[in-house]
């Protein structure tokens, strides 16, 4: 997992340059695309190092079937530090939601902001940006927990996917990710080995249509979500 782990940084250093040189450069819309593409390839060989390397098993199958898809939110469970990789690397226009911390990190920012991921440094702008790349029709992945989940097998949603999808008017695509074991969750330390064989799943669950009603909308795809991440995968 050190090799996985160190090769995902190199390929973040190698691509450095290029991006920090090319988004002034390029416009818009050719500097985004090129910049999700070149991550969903890296984030590919890197799952793919895992599986040859690591003794890791993805089930990402059923993430294909999201490939054409536009202006559509992703809104997935968030076990592990690994769920953002698992979903780009399936998602040819993935925009990720980050932390205004990730996006001014020296070693993943400058991809980031070539990709024209949302920033996430307040509702009003996570809303804003979002709703600019849906209409764009990215397909934006967001996790509705906010953060890694605590208290498995979910903590409580933030309403900000609600009113994004509303303020859209876009529809909402579940995804729910299952572990064998809880790794690179909150509560296990980055330099804890993981147990092998690990596994991943990701299976596609209930679209729920643009709502009318945001707080109507949080609520009822916790009660679902919760109702399925208690289920065996």
């Amino acid at each position: 997992m050190v090799i996985g782990l160190g090769s995902l940084a190199l390929m973040c250093l190698a691509w450095l340059p290029f991006a920090a040189l090319l988004y002034p450069i390029l416009p818009r819309r050719a500097g985004q695309r090129l910049g999700r593409l070149v991550i969903m390839w890296s984030f590919r060989h890197y799952l793919l190092l895992l599986t040859i390397a690591c003794g890791c098993r993805f089930d990402l199958r059923a993430l294909d079937a999201l490939r054409r898809e536009r202006g559509l939110i992703v809104a997935a469970n968030h076990p592990s530090l690994l769920d953002a990789v698992v979903l780009v690397s399936r998602l040819p226009d993935a925009v990720c939601v980050m932390k205004a911390s990730l996006l001014d990190n020296l070693l993943f920012g400058a991809a980031a902001r070539l990709a024209r991921y949302v920033r996430n440094d307040g509702a009003h702008q996570l809303i804003k940006n979002g709703r600019n790349s849906l209409a764009e029709g990215a397909q934006v992945v967001l996790f509705p927990e906010g953060s890694r989940t605590s208290a498995f097998p979910l903590d409580a949603l933030n309403p900000s996917l609600a009113v994004l999808a509303k303020r859209a008017q876009a529809p909402v695509q579940t995804v729910l990710l299952h572990y064998s074991t809880p790794y690179l969750g909150k509560h296990w330390p980055l330099q804890r080995p993981p147990v092998l064989p690990l596994t991943c799943t990701a299976r596609l669950g209930r679209r729920f249509a643009p709502p009318e009603d945001a707080q109507a909308l949080t609520a009822e795809l916790q009660r679902y979500l919760r109702a399925e991440l208690g289920a065996a995968p």
